[in-house]
């Protein structure tokens, strides 16, 4: 039996446990206030997002803008958006001042539509709004431009350990691994199957298309959130295109029949039009088109020299109604066959405002794969890119009208 001195003691001992348990639980409160305040503040993940996406829409203003109509300014204080160097994602086929540019004027211009000014591009805001999303661009080289300048505009917010880059045949994979998205682009430059659909070794002269075949390509596409398509450079061979009717082999040679580019256009855009009907869900899945990127081969279209293209340009053209090579028929095949869509594809009409981009155009500052001749290092301009656009640069404004387009359809700031 305890005598009452030791119960006494006993309890002594517990008071004193208490004591120390209370004192430093009140030291970590006065040392830690302010983490604990902030805790206390903080509203749970989805509300703190939701907060964030309403901050951000409430600066957009609901306006009758076309984003497409309008013209460069010169802006040194917010263009470029990133440096060429801050991006390793860039191919080298596109850093041009990696090989020898000397001016830097064609990163500094800013797309002005007349009578309103697109939002600003926020990466945080995009990738939150992708948070467990996929978006994929399908095309051409063109299209990868634009692919790896949404890349370019999206990395630098992420954490290095939380990003990857992956390329497997077709497919290549840019990953937000903190927010399980993926920025995709996979390569087919016709959208339906054809015999250029190699992704490393595709330069063929002579370009067979099986219009109606699509499945090679699509079952890739499958689980996708959000699309952006092209397809244009390849199907301008200045003659009629090769359409094979049966399948590529030993007999293809009499299943092919010649058919005029608008036609055989149409049919590919038909088939992907009619994929997208079965197999998208128009409450969840966004597409997108983007038109024809110009070319600028012949200078004397906007004053220049007789026999000159976009090598040694350093200004955009300042004439509104310039329309150099691009196809307008095309154009009209693209509006006659998405109108009929029974799902909603939103067209980029990139097209006019990269009219006047003649100096963003590669031109000789980039990779070149073969060693140059001794005629075309006497004539530089003889071998000038004036297909495919520097980076960072014009590709960069095609991102911020699609980033306009998907996020605030029909609302841009007032000017």
């Amino acid at each position: 039996m305890k005598s009452p001195s030791s119960s006494i003691s006993i309890r002594k001992t517990s008071y004193s446990s208490y004591f120390l348990i209370l004192f430093f639980i009140f030291f970590l409160v006065i040392i830690y206030s302010q983490d604990f305040l902030c805790i206390l503040r903080q509203p749970p993940l989805e509300q703190e997002k939701d907060e964030f996406v309403q901050k951000v829409v409430e600066k957009a203003v609901e306006t009758g803008c076309d984003l497409f109509s309008g013209e460069w300014v010169y802006d040194e204080d917010t263009r470029p958006q990133y440096e060429e160097n801050e991006c390793p994602y860039i191919q080298p086929q596109l850093t041009c001042q990696a090989h020898g540019r000397p001016d830097k004027g064609y990163q500094h211009w800013r797309w002005q539509p007349h009578g309103c000014s697109l939002p600003s591009f926020n990466a945080t805001f995009m990738l939150e709004m992708l948070r467990g999303k996929r978006m994929m661009f399908v095309g051409d080289s063109l299209n990868r431009g634009q692919f790896v300048s949404m890349v370019c505009l999206l990395h630098r917010v992420i954490p290095e350990n939380s990003k990857s880059f992956e390329t497997i045949d077709s497919l290549t994979v840019f990953k937000a691994k903190n927010y399980n998205a993926s920025i995709e682009f996979y390569w087919a430059p016709f959208l339906v199957e054809s015999n250029s659909d190699d992704a490393v070794v595709h330069r063929i002269t002579d370009r067979i298309v099986r219009a109606g075949s699509i499945n090679k390509h699509a079952k890739h596409w499958k689980g996708v959130d959000i699309f952006v398509f092209n397809t244009y450079l390849w199907w301008m061979t200045g003659q009629k295109m090769k359409i094979l009717r049966g399948s590529f082999g030993d007999e293809m040679k009499n299943n092919i029949t010649l058919m005029e580019t608008e036609d055989a256009y149409k049919l590919a855009l038909r088939r992907v039009v009619r994929w997208l009907e079965k197999h998208l869900d128009p409450h969840k899945n966004s597409v997108f088109f983007t038109t024809m990127s110009p070319t600028h081969e012949r200078s004397e279209g906007w004053g220049g020299e007789k026999d000159g293209n976009c090598y040694k340009e350093t200004t955009p053209i300042k004439d509104a109604n310039y329309w150099g090579s691009s196809s307008k028929k095309i154009m009209e095949v693209i509006k006659q066959v998405f109108e009929k869509s029974k799902v909603g594809i939103s067209v980029l009409n990139i097209t006019q405002l990269s009219e006047y981009r003649k100096d963003a155009h590669t031109s000789i500052h980039k990779k070149q794969w073969n060693p140059l001749t001794a005629e075309q290092i006497a004539n530089p301009k003889s071998y000038a890119d004036c297909t495919h656009w520097c980076l960072p640069g014009l590709q960069d404004t095609w991102n911020e009208l699609l980033y306009t387009e998907l996020f605030f359809p029909g609302q841009k700031q007032l000017k």
